[in-house]
């Protein structure tokens, strides 16, 4: 009977198909350090963003068949090197990709009429300071017209692109590896997006997501928001690391970048305490791909996979 450790997590429908499949599983978490005595005794592992499967781990662990990834990126494991040993690595990178978006546009909504600054203030003095609140916050702007420019363009992109149009906003998009991307609007047609250079995506956008991968360095740096609009509105729900913080927090002060949306921070779980109390960011936990429809999703995907993999 193959055994499965669930290391951070699964859905309990996804928990319960691996079960009828008759597999082995434990979901007792067992901290990183730990690992490297405990996983030789399993066949598989999934892993959300917490655990970590690097090399070293790996080596050490004969009996390993398959990495399960619940959610999109891999950076938390040496993918290269497991399929070099021989290991399957999947994840599930369809499921959270609705989830994400909505995200997207809660931030942008929410900075577009100063929603964050207003639940900060409003309990505050609101009782006493109505009026000025309002006066306040009686500048915002309607997305209807507006360029969105996204900077990765796969499922996560193409989604967000989705409810962009909806909306009435233009999409410019950047993507090394999508030259264009049909985007299905439902009963009004499809809309094809071609895919341009980040520097034109850079000076067309009113407002910029990101949705890559961290490869090291962010992507997003000091010479990168030279070259955006002034006023620009920034939204990361991809990875802590693709945006230069210390960079943006000098746009956030200049004025170059009017306000930020933030679901990921380059330090997790500690972010930065300047980012966090800047008066422009709204901000978020990393919860991305935290709905309920996502997490179930991400649970039967994985479990699917991981039953073909093992059978």
């Amino acid at each position: 009977m193959p055994k499965v450790l669930i290391n951070d997590g699964i859905h309990p429908s996804g928990l319960q198909k691996l079960k009828d499949a008759g597999i082995e599983v434990s979901t007792e978490k067992i901290a990183q350090d730990d690992l490297a005595a405990e996983l030789p005794n399993y066949d598989a592992i999934c892993v959300r963003s917490a655990t970590k499967v690097r090399q070293p781990l790996i080596d050490l662990c004969p009996n390993l068949k398959v990495i399960g990834r619940g959610g999109v990126g891999l950076d938390n494991i040496d993918v290269e090197h497991a399929k070099s040993k021989g290991v399957h690595v999947v994840n599930t990178p369809a499921a959270s990709s609705r989830s994400v978006a909505e995200l997207v546009f809660a931030h942008l909504f929410s900075v577009s009429r100063f929603l964050y600054q207003a639940n900060r203030q409003m309990p505050e003095d609101g009782d006493n300071n109505f009026k000025g609140l309002k006066k306040a916050y009686s500048k915002g702007f309607e997305l209807e017209g507006k360029t969105l420019g996204i900077i990765g363009f796969g499922r996560i992109g193409q989604n967000t692109a989705r409810l962009a149009l909806g909306v009435g906003m233009d999409v410019v998009a950047t993507d090394p590896y999508v030259e264009q991307a049909v985007i299905d609007m439902g009963r009004f047609g499809d809309v094809t997006v071609v895919t341009s250079s980040m520097d034109q995506v850079l000076a067309e956008s009113d407002v910029i997501t990101l949705h890559i991968p961290f490869l090291g360095q962010p992507a997003l740096g000091a010479d990168e928001f030279a070259k955006m609009k002034e006023g620009v509105v920034l939204i990361n729900a991809s990875r802590g690391g693709t945006v230069d913080e210390t960079a943006l927090l000098e746009a956030l002060d200049n004025g170059k970048v009017a306000a930020a949306g933030l679901d990921v921070f380059a330090n997790e779980p500690s972010p930065r305490q300047d980012l966090l109390q800047h008066p422009r960011v709204s901000l978020s936990p990393h919860i991305g791909a935290s709905t309920n429809e996502a997490q179930e999703k991400i649970g039967i995907e994985l479990a699917d996979q991981l039953i073909e993999l093992l059978s």
